[in-house]
């Protein structure tokens, strides 16, 4: 009987297997290069798979007469339709280069799939600047208030982040943001990205990624820079405001295997503040790739930047009311700074077979900082006035391992794929200080200086299931953080310790009701860290405080040329201590919540013509308030951005963009509002041969907007008793640039 069995058992297993048939082969280029992470997308069952780093794929359960499509952005589709003779045999694709175009992207279940619309947004009008980049993304806001120079203040879901303490960035892999940063917690500096070396964009909103750890709670954003360049270019832009702006990128090697470009700029300008900014800023980076066409990927990137400006700062409404000062004026303008960032990275991918790779990161950065600002101006010091510095000299090491592998299971119709990645990150920060000066010259007092050093270690494990329309995602993420804090102002050895576990667990859950619709729910706990400093102070309380959230929508391609998305969202955020870096100083936050709605439409309406709108809702409250008083200061509640986009219009090309945030309160209890704008930029370019001339206008309806605005008390040196209102940074006027590029 046992024997028997056994029989049934293996003739099922016989005959699944003789039933089953799989497609494989390799895509590759006109050039004959294989092109990595092209979709391959079987319409009829649902089933897909990308190529790996020799452009090779393996796509299962395939029948005759069913459907194949291969697609990447930047390339013409290509659909392939099964014959009897193809089952089970291996195919050549190439791919035929093409302009970006919407119908390029299929829908698949992936937790992600936005991203590679968004994609088409950010091709389809390429960005001006590293941080316009965030823009593309839908329902973020982001705003300058220090003269170019430091990180801009981002807005996401409800949530006012200050520098990045919601929002995990990175580049390549590459964190962007900064634990413990002596101004504010997740200072994510963005300006050592030179944008025309940025190909694409990855982002989720949630904490529903298991890679994905630290400030990861709102969501994150993964910038992907290009691994070689098709020609070598130089530009230069020039404009009001005493702005000058080069640009280079060349090739230094171009082989089979291995290429190496290098890539630099220079941004010079005074802005259009009274005060000239004198702001400079230099970008250089270096990528050598090497990819053996087989098994190995390999990209080694150096880069560096620099940067020094002066600033107007925030000023106060009344001051412009009362005629001391006009919109773009200062009380205090010895505000400014200078930081650099030096950055080496190493990613390489090693394919061990079809079913299983592994990939690896290494990076180590060296990064100073130094900030002068005044927000309160004569409040506490009225003969000296309340000027601060803030300053930190930091060297960041970290690497990361993943394995990945994909199996079939049952009926062989079914796909399982896992990864699992451990890795680790330490911050050894010297003399981080906030202290009191004058002029930028004097040091009046300190008020705290210390070192710090913080160590992240982490794993994680993610399982992607998927049988014919349903796609499930569990995932699982360990962190372990030791913070240190030696402190530098007292007359004896002080140095503190503690440290801290958290447990984040993911689900993703996916339905492919059709080949054009996706439903999809997700869950998961993120967190962000304190700084270390807080963490010292609270005796280990609200170390990490968790972010529960959740989806529920669904995207929509009802033709090639329309895409719909929408989603139903709640976070709920724990207690939490920040470090207030301004005042060094630790305030309780308390337990919010908040939730909204995302909407949004991309539509190539012909070849030339593109177009997208994203409208974005929250509501968002303290749950330890009394309703009145229980308003999020700055969190945005009605966002929207969108535009239009053209090429290949005659030589014509370019676009009109515009970005919209409804009034919002700048207070608890919501008396005194941080006032809305709408803000319209535009730009053409006129291509003849390698040569192109375009013109950039920001601000296009010269709009008089606030770009940052926070409720501050302050004190004049004309008044007795202080005051607080709006503080803003006016938004900059219509900004004419010209710009001409060669490419050779």
């Amino acid at each position: 009987m046992k024997n028997y069995i056994i029989y049934i058992v293996l003739s099922v297993v016989f005959m699944a297997n003789l039933s089953a048939h799989e497609l494989s082969g390799t895509v590759k280029a006109q050039d004959n290069k294989p092109i990595d992470g092209v979709g391959v997308y079987n319409k009829t069952t649902g089933g897909y798979t990308y190529t790996n780093v020799s452009g090779y794929f393996e796509l299962d359960d395939i029948s005759t007469g069913d459907r194949i499509f291969f697609y990447s952005l930047g390339y013409k589709t290509q659909e392939l339709t099964i014959q009897e003779s193809q089952l089970d045999s291996t195919i050549k694709v190439v791919l035929e280069a093409a302009a970006v175009s919407l119908d390029q992207v299929v829908l698949v279940s992936k937790v992600n799939a936005m991203s590679h619309f968004v994609n088409v947004d950010v091709k389809a009008n390429p960005v001006k600047s590293s941080q316009e980049i965030l823009r593309k993304i839908p329902g973020l806001i982001i705003g300058q208030h220090a003269g170019g120079g430091k990180a801009e203040q981002i807005f996401l879901r409800g949530f006012d982040i200050d520098h990045g303490t919601d929002i995990a960035i990175d580049v390549d892999g590459l964190p962007v943001n900064m634990v413990s940063h002596a101004h504010g917690q997740g200072y994510a500096d963005m300006h050592f990205i030179i944008p025309e070396t940025i190909d694409n964009i990855d982002f989720g909103k949630g904490a529903y990624y298991a890679d994905k750890g630290n400030f990861n709670t709102a969501g994150y954003v993964g910038l992907k820079t290009k691994k070689n360049i098709d020609d070598n270019m130089l530009s230069v832009e020039a404009g009001m405001f005493n702005t000058l702006r080069t640009v280079g990128m060349l090739k230094l090697s171009e082989g089979e295997f291995s290429n190496a470009y290098i890539a630099s700029a220079l941004t010079l300008t005074d802005g259009a503040f009274d005060s000239p900014q004198n702001f400079n800023r230099l970008n250089i980076m270096a990528r050598y790739n090497y990819n053996n066409q087989e098994n190995q990927d390999l990209s080694l990137t150096l880069s560096h930047f620099q940067s020094k400006w002066d600033a107007s700062g925030q000023i106060p409404q009344r001051a412009i009311d009362q005629g001391l000062i006009g919109r773009f004026g200062a009380i205090d303008d010895t505000e400014g700074g200078n930081t650099s960032r030096s950055n080496f990275l190493v990613n390489h991918t090693r394919q061990l077979d079809e079913h299983s790779r592994v990939k690896s990161k290494a990076y180590i950065s060296k990064y100073d900082f130094e900030l002068f600002s005044n927000f309160t101006f004569f409040l506490e010091d009225p003969v000296n006035a309340d000027q601060i510095r803030q300053k930190e000299d930091r060297t960041i090491i970290g690497a990361e391992t993943a394995y990945e592998h994909s199996i079939h299971v049952g009926d062989h119709d079914s796909q399982l794929k896992y990864e699992a990645g451990i890795g680790f990150r330490y911050d050894d920060v010297n003399d981080v200080q906030l202290s009191r000066t004058k002029n930028r010259k004097e040091l009046l007092e300190r008020l705290a200086y210390g070192n710090v050093d913080e160590t992240n270690g982490y794993s994680f494990i993610n399982l992607t299931y998927k049988k014919n329309k349903w796609t499930i995602n569990p995932g699982l993420r360990l962190d372990y953080f030791k913070f240190d804090y030696e402190n530098l102002l007292t007359e004896t050895y002080d140095s503190k310790s503690q440290d801290k576990l958290f447990l984040g667990p993911k689900l993703n859950v996916l339905f492919a009701a059709s080949p054009s619709v996706q439903i999809f729910g997700k869950t998961g706990v993120g967190f962000h860290s304190n700084d270390t400093r807080v963490v010292i102070a609270n005796d280990a309380d609200e170390i990490l405080p968790a972010a529960y959230s959740f989806d529920v929508g669904g995207i929509f391609k009802p033709t090639n040329k329309i895409v719909i998305n929408a989603a139903l969202w709640n976070l709920f955020l724990e207690q939490e201590f920040v470090y207030v870096g301004d005042a060094g100083i630790v305030e309780p936050s308390g337990k919010t919540r908040r939730y909204g709605v995302d909407f949004g439409v991309r539509y190539q309406l012909t070849d030339w013509l593109y177009a997208n709108g994203d409208i974005n809702y929250t509501y968002a409250r303290s749950t330890e308030e009394p309703a009145g008083a229980d308003y999020i200061p700055l969190a945005p509640d009605l966002t929207s951005s969108g535009g239009l986009s053209f090429r290949d219009l005659g030589n014509l090309s370019g676009g009109i963009n515009y970005r919209y945030i409804k009034n919002r309160p700048a207070n608890e209890d919501n008396s005194i509002v941080a006032e809305g704008y709408f803000v319209t930029d535009m730009n053409i370019n006129y291509a003849l041969n390698n040569w192109t001339f375009g013109v950039i206008v920001e601000n296009l309806f010269d709009t008089e907007w606030n770009e940052t605005q926070f409720a501050t008390e302050s004190r004049l040196f004309n008044e007795t008793n202080p005051t607080e209102e709006i503080h803003f940074t006016p938004g900059i006027p219509f900004y004419l640039r010209g710009k001409v590029s060669v490419r050779f």
